[in-house]
């Protein structure tokens, strides 16, 4: 059935049901954030949940205040059997591009796992340089616990690294954007050029390229 706009799906454990009766036996969820930002780098998280835990409220990191997502952190750090984070820097991403950058941010979030998985959740991509079974669903974030701890896990870890970021290039308020494209980042970027966090292919990074 489809969605209506506007409505919100709240997780659950019905993907990873699928994946136990289906016989395997170490799922993880892994996700990213950051695609769409014009400085910083993209931060994917895998999860591995080695069984249900009580994650009932938690949402895709979207849908959370910043204290929420902190609090939901520090829980699944807690309850999951592992977790790991993995990123491609902005210099990848403009090599690569963004899609690409996602994919090695996510490979390397799931080789850094300390529990082994034997299968996938993923948000909506495919990662080719993985010998894994895997399930790309989309709006995963919104479907399955898994995929949406890591979407906090990614999100808490990329927000504090702009918040450090912001002590040493204060003019593009990364405190308060944390890399997205507002219109006081872009003007900052207009005014004093890009620093090295920012993504030089972008639209909004190169009008404001300085020579």
């Amino acid at each position: 059935m489809s969605r209506t706009p506007g409505e919100r799906r709240d997780p659950d454990w019905r993907w990873e049901e699928r994946a136990a009766a289906a016989g395997f036996l170490g799922t993880a969820g892994v996700d990213e954030v950051g695609r769409g930002c014009l400085a910083g780098p993209v931060v994917a998280a895998a999860v591995v949940f080695e069984r249900r835990a009580d994650l009932q409220g938690l949402r895709d990191s979207k849908q959370l205040t910043p204290a929420a997502r902190e609090r939901w952190a520090a829980a699944i750090r807690r309850r999951a059997a592992a977790w790991a984070l993995g990123a491609a820097a902005p210099s990848e991403v403009d090599a690569l591009n963004v899609l690409e950058a996602t994919r090695l941010a996510m490979t390397r979030a799931v080789r850094s796992l300390k529990v082994e998985p034997d299968l996938l959740l993923i948000d909506a991509v495919r990662l080719p340089a993985l010998d894994l079974p895997q399930w790309p669903l989309i709006r995963g974030d919104e479907r399955c616990y898994s995929i949406a701890a890591a979407s906090v896990i990614a999100k808490v870890h990329r927000d504090r690294f702009m918040r450090r970021m912001d002590a040493r290039f204060p003019q593009y308020r990364f405190a308060s954007n944390k890399g997205y494209g507002t219109l006081a980042h872009r003007e900052a970027v207009r005014l004093c050029g890009p620093c090295p966090l920012h993504r030089r292919t972008f639209q909004g990074v190169v009008a404001g390229s300085r020579p």
